[in-house]
């Protein structure tokens, strides 16, 4: 395969993957020689006779698997945004092998005995403070990857690793099947009603791509739809909600019940194996909260009062309605309760929000405010499919930072949700260069209607800018550390904080401007926004703890635990915390959990609210200390964002605020105070 594009390092600008020249075929034997090289380059470090030292590796470690590295970058880039059966067909067979090759480096004697022994005499070695955390690190990974275990107990994690490795494919292989089956076909544009003339032009646009008259409502990946707020139908927004909430369930080959089951019980086996009560327990000894107990302890200190406002907003709606409110009314009418308490109408706010404006004098220019870069659009490169935008990113001394990478729109090809990737990061060790991509799924209009977002998917396009300036920003010795490279409960932070010029009135008032007057928004309806920031909170604070304490409840489960049935579960979970209602559902559903179930974020996700504190306590920074600044915005970038994985995230935290953050901003804006 000489001429596989893949397995040379690219020649374009700031190492832009070759897309044009990528095909299914090249990926996997760039896997194959990917993990053959690091094999060797791994086993002429392990097999040294020579007294281990830092030089003799760490540093291999770190240079290690380059070419692995850079193959799994754009094939797990490709199959999350632009997957085709070949694609999962290639996921599915390497997932297992992927799992195996790694466990054959963290389980290696050789290895660890090097790496104990380096780790054993570290106050004498004079490292700095990066190199001195990263030995730290390995060693905390290749323990808690049971690299210390017998010999027997190595063979059945090695095989607990490659089985859980190919259900988390498989899981995610039949949401998005699943997600696409069930997107709402509609033949009456009257069952339409509430949407703007550009939303019917994309339904419409969604069911002629998939050769279908009429209409497609594509569902989104949490719970829901963004569509639920105005249509007016309210048999039409029961399909759809009861679309959304039946992924997984309703039998056949994407059904994911057992595989729901069959994860959760392998990961409480690995955890016992390793030592640990449960799998939240594994999770989190290597995250900044440390233990369940910890999580635990903020959840349901946070659920009581989500639960009591939500009660609370529902008979408010119930009011507004005439009648008892199901989950799909609660969005149509809590944008009916909104108007009347605030005159605030969220989709009247739709002309101001137009997708080109709201990334270049939003996004865009709220980083050139804070940081001073500057964007620079390369239609002479081109991404991984036709809709992808590259552009160049400059820093203040017109050096290149990097490539961002932008997809706006949805596709069946594409998972639900939204994230960023990175292509490829620059560090002191092995130089290279960052590239980034945002990947949204905004419904596309049909040619020649302009885009215009909803008042979420403007904070959403915030949202994932803040990961990608972490990852433009992040300038490590090694690669381990590089960009976005943090613990899981720290990673949503620099995005969260990110969200909060979406409303600056400097940058406000630069980019929601209605896309046929060019008007500003008026300044009234921004003050009407500020006032009902803590509308709504209950439901939207209680729709997401029941998803993070659903999560914890699965991982919490011990190895002798059998369960049953996968809905008797849920509701026993949401039982428990308090916040079992029908009317609020949680984000996510077992069946449709990706986060937890394929997506990396395992007994994760309670770090959304958790990186809250620290994002609101960090907004209160901002505003004491003059706001959209370049002085705040370099304290911010140097001291958090610039130092990516390579210092313990709490300790640098305190580098940039000064002290701990404290829990009390963060339930003034969520009216949980």
């Amino acid at each position: 395969m000489t001429t596989n594009p893949l397995l040379a390092p690219s020649g374009l600008p700031q190492g832009l993957p070759p897309f044009t020249e990528i095909r299914d075929e090249h990926y996997a034997p760039a896997f194959e020689q990917g993990m053959a090289e690091q094999r060797e380059e791994v086993e002429a470090i392990a097999s040294q006779t020579a007294e281990p030292t830092f030089e003799n590796v760490f540093l291999p470690l770190e240079r290690s698997g380059q070419l692995l590295r850079r193959v799994a970058e754009v094939f797990y880039n490709k199959s999350s945004a632009d997957s085709n059966d070949d694609v999962s067909a290639i996921e599915e067979e390497f997932a297992p092998k992927l799992a195996a090759h790694e466990d054959a480096i963290r389980l290696d004697p050789r290895l660890y005995s090097r790496i104990e022994a380096i780790h054993s005499g570290l106050d004498e070695l004079g490292l700095d403070a990066e190199s001195r955390y990263l030995v730290e690190r390995y060693h905390e990974e290749f323990t808690l990857a049971g690299a210390a275990l017998a010999e027997p107990e190595k063979v059945r994690l090695k095989e607990l690793n490659a089985e859980l490795s190919t259900l988390s494919t498989r899981f995610e292989k039949n949401l998005l099947a699943d997600t696409n089956d069930l997107a709402v076909h509609i033949t009456d544009v009257a069952e339409l009603d509430g949407l703007s003339a550009a939303e019917v032009s994309a339904a419409g646009a969604a069911a002629s791509d998939r050769g279908l008259d009429g209409y497609l409502i594509t569902l989104v990946l949490p719970t829901g739809h963004p569509y639920l707020d105005r249509l007016t139908r309210r048999d039409v927004r029961e399909r759809v909600m009861q679309a959304s909430r039946s992924r997984g369930v309703h039998g056949g080959d994407h059904d994911t019940r057992e595989l729901v089951q069959r994860i959760t019980a392998l990961r409480a086996e690995r955890a016992r194996l390793l030592g640990f009560e449960n799998h939240a327990a594994f999770v989190t000894a290597s995250q900044t909260a440390k233990t369940p107990d910890a999580v635990a302890g903020m959840l349901e200190r946070l659920a009581p009062a989500a639960a009591r406002n939500a009660r609370a907003e529902k008979s408010d709606l119930r009011e507004s309605a005439g009648f008892d409110i199901e989950s799909w009314d609660w969005s149509f009418f809590s944008e009916k309760v909104r108007a009347a308490k605030y005159d605030v109408d969220t989709a009247a706010m739709r002309p101001y929000f137009e997708a080109e404006r709201v990334l270049h004098d939003g996004v865009f220019f709220a980083a050139n405010r804070l940081y001073g870069i500057r964007f620079d659009e390369r239609p002479d490169l081109t991404g991984y499919h036709p809709d992808v935008r590259v552009f160049e990113v400059f820093d203040t001394d017109d050096s290149t930072l990097g490539l961002f990478l932008y997809d706006l729109y949805t596709r069946d090809s594409k998972r639900g949700g939204a994230w960023m990737n990175d292509l490829g990061q620059r560090t002191g060790l092995l130089g290279g260069d960052t590239v980034v991509v945002n990947n949204h799924n905004v419904p596309k209009p049909a040619a020649g209607e302009p885009t215009l977002l909803t008042f979420d998917e403007v904070g959403t396009l915030f949202h994932e800018f803040g990961h990608a300036l972490h990852g433009l920003f992040g300038r490590t010795t090694y690669p381990k550390f590089a960009g976005t490279n943090v613990f899981r409960d720290f990673v949503e932070f620099p995005s969260q904080v990110n969200e909060m010029w979406m409303l600056w009135p400097e940058v406000l008032d630069n980019y929601a401007r209605h896309f046929e007057t060019g008007d500003r928004m008026p300044e009234e309806l921004v003050e009407r926004i500020h006032a009902s920031e803590a509308f709504n909170q209950g439901y939207a604070t209680g729709t997401y703890l029941a998803a993070a304490m659903l999560d914890q409840a699965w991982h919490r489960i011990d190895a002798d635990t059998i369960v049953e049935s996968v809905e008797d579960f849920e509701a026993a979970a949401l039982d428990e915390a308090g916040l079992h209602d029908a009317a609020v559902p949680p984000r996510y559903s077992s069946t449709y959990f990706a986060h937890t179930f394929s997506g990396g974020y395992d007994a994760g996700y309670y770090s959304y609210i958790w990186s809250e504190v620290l994002d609101a306590d960090t907004v209160e920074w901002f505003k004491e200390n003059g706001g959209l600044s370049r002085d705040g915005g370099e304290r911010f970038r140097r001291r958090l964002l610039g130092v990516g994985g390579s210092k313990d995230p709490l300790e640098a935290y305190r580098d940039f605020r000064g002290r701990d953050a404290v829990i009390d901003p963060l339930l003034r804006r969520r009216g949980l105070d």
